[in-house]
């Protein structure tokens, strides 16, 4: 008798974000699918800030949302805060971010995966991959159990070698307190694939009795907060908890510097890249010298415990350096550790190795998602783990897969970036990244992507009803506004209160609305709109999306414009045997690098670095183009 069934479609291995999405999906869309995981008491644990969204990283949690996952539905259940950034500044800028209760969210997720039909579970060590003539067909256990599977997702997280570093110390693990994973770095190296090495880390965990929040900067969420799932079954924060902000001085600085000598990162014991744009406190007081203070932000961990996560003091020095320094840091003078800050370096493969799906290009059947491919972030390793799970399932039953563009989603512009120009550091996404951030806003998830949730049977009927009403709101009540006029009498109080320029005759609502310096709340005070409101129930949302587009129509239709030129070379397919070597009048780099990518279409070509508008226009003429 077997422990499991004999072969499960899918099997998932690792069970933080990019795990337990890719598991969910899989299971959600009908097929058989085991999660293994090392300890199954660390489901989806928020290994280092307390936090979901943030600058486009809210976008994404909105994006998976819509598309039937998990991760905006778990962060608004375990929300102790809810802010949206940015909103000062136009629609497409604007980014949801929730600061979560780290224990109810692990919770929570646990809970919402039990309850998945198709979906099992089983705790213990993946040592490696069964594969058959470039066809994965399970995975052996460290108990030497085999389990057969028709595909396998890899979502091994920082556990892959991994290696912490606290000063002088170092020892294996894949987070504080587990073990790292090996065995599957040297088989898939052995396969033929690349492997490299990266860096993270986290900061210290304090206790919250022991801080002087007097001596600080009050955070609070939003007067009126949102939430992150489309769907009805979260309701918004009704209070919350408040962050504190302090920082750093000269006198933090130069305790740091007496520890550096100590330090991982600059004794040579690191090699390896750590983000970019979340700098530890040693290399932020090392790269930018002149700077007398940096920002720390205090976040509690939940709603009723004690500990509290000092975001912007992540650091890998000795634990005392630690301690004394941030006992110098204002409002921190009696701090008590939980525990110290660490850094990790684990082993990543580059994502040039995949296609489109997250599907290996060695390996039938083989799919990677989240830090394996050189990724940093909750948001980021989610998403990649729901499309891994969905093109997973999609593949076991013969369907075509599923890919996003990146005029679609800031997911497709992620696993783009990804496999077309790969990553030497870990990857994060930002605003500036998507070319069509206009059109790829967080309020307009569900529009783009709720449709296609439903055709994969992901999202579900009333997802789907909810958004179709939203939307034929939102664009009846544009039309209203296009319709319907306002004589001089009714706006010009308005105008001359907004110092705007007033009007002489009738004019279209719309027009008076395109204003930048005119709001909803001015336009509501004209009697007709007013009774539109109340006669056909609008709520937040719809208004909030009829603005948008009232506003921003001219930069939505001319990104739809550019999208569609986009897209006609993205119809453009490269034959799969395409021979670059045959092209001498291309160059030896573009050669070399189409030849090892081996992009799928002229767009794709275009945006790999090293091939230039040349070296395209060349690929079209020789494809009779």
């Amino acid at each position: 008798m077997s422990l499991f069934q004999d072969t499960y479609d899918v099997i998932v291995v690792g069970a933080g974000h990019a795990g337990s999405e890719a598991a969910a999906a899989a299971a959600n869309m009908g097929c058989s699918t085991l999660l293994i995981t090392m300890n199954l008491q660390n489901i989806a644990q928020m290994s280092c800030n307390p936090a979901m969204g943030g600058i486009a990283k809210g976008q994404i949690v909105r994006e998976i949302d819509a598309l039937g996952g998990y991760s905006g539905i778990v962060s608004d259940t375990s929300a102790i805060q809810f802010k949206m950034l940015n909103k000062s500044k136009g629609p497409a800028m604007w980014s949801p971010r929730v600061q979560s209760d780290r224990m109810r969210f692990a919770e929570d997720w646990r809970l919402l995966l039990e309850k998945t039909p198709n979906l099992d579970f089983y705790q213990e060590m993946v040592s490696a991959l069964l594969v058959d003539k470039d066809k994965v067909v399970g995975v052996r256990t460290s108990l030497g159990i085999e389990i057969k599977a028709k595909s396998v997702v890899l979502t091994n997280g920082t556990f892959l070698n991994g290696l912490i570093h606290i000063g002088d110390k170092n020892f294996g693990g894949g987070r504080a307190g587990e073990k790292a994973a090996t065995g599957i770095t040297e088989q898939l190296v052995d396969f033929g694939f690349d492997s490299g090495r990266m860096k993270t880390g986290t900061p210290p965990r304090v206790d919250g009795r022991s801080l002087d929040y007097s001596k600080m900067e009050e955070q609070p969420g939003d007067e009126h907060p949102a939430k992150f799932s489309f769907l009805d079954i979260t309701k918004p924060l009704t209070h919350q908890r408040s962050c504190h902000m302090t920082y750093t001085s000269p006198e933090v600085h130069d305790l740091l510097r007496e520890g550096f000598d100590r330090s991982p990162m600059f004794n040579g014991r690191i090699q390896s890249l750590g983000p970019r744009y979340c700098p530890s406190i040693e290399d932020k007081i090392n790269r930018f010298a002149d700077k007398e203070r940096h920002q720390i932000f205090v976040e509690p961990e939940g709603w009723n415990t004690i500990e509290v996560y000092v975001n912007g003091f992540s650091t890998s020095l000795p634990e005392d350096v630690q301690f004394k320094a941030l006992r110098s840091v204002k409002g921190f003078e009696r701090v008590k550790f939980f525990r110290a800050g660490y850094a990790i370096e684990y082993d990543y493969f580059p994502p040039t190795q995949l296609m489109h799906t997250l599907e290996t290009k060695l390996i039938s059947g083989l799919y990677f998602a989240g830090q394996i491919n050189g990724t940093t972030g909750y948001e980021e390793a989610a998403s990649q783990g729901l499309m891994a799970g969905i093109n997973a399932a999609l593949k076991v039953k013969e369907r075509e897969p599923f890919i996003l563009k990146r005029n679609e989603a800031y997911i497709g512009v992620l696993i783009d970036d990804l496999i077309t120009k790969g990553t030497e550091e870990p990857y994060r996404m930002f605003t500036s990244r998507a070319e069509y951030r206009t059109l790829l806003r967080q309020d307009n998830a569900d529009f783009r992507l709720t449709p296609k949730g439903y055709e994969l049977g992901l999202a579900s009927e009333k997802r789907l009803r909810r958004m179709e009403k939203k939307l034929a709101n939102s664009e009846a009540f544009v039309q209203f506004f296009k319709d319907t006029s306002v004589k001089p009498e009714e706006i010009n109080p308005i105008l001359e209160e907004k110092d705007s320029s007033t009007m002489n005759q009738s004019d279209k609502m719309f027009k008076i609305f395109s204003r930048p310096n005119i709001s909803f709340d001015d336009m509501v005070k004209i009697p007709s709109v007013k009774d539109y409101v109340v006669a056909h129930q609008l709520d937040d949302e719809v208004i909030e999306q009829t603005e948008i587009q009232v506003k921003y129509s001219g930069y939505i239709e001319k990104e739809k414009n550019n999208a569609d030129k986009l897209n006609r070379l993205e119809d453009i397919k490269i034959p799969k045997n395409f021979d670059y070597s045959k092209i001498k009048s291309m160059s030896y780099e573009a050669r070399e690098k189409l030849s090892k990518i081996r992009p799928i279409t002229v767009s794709q070509a275009s945006r790999i670095s090293g091939v230039s508008p040349n070296d395209v226009s060349v690929l079209l003429v020789y494809m009779g183009r």
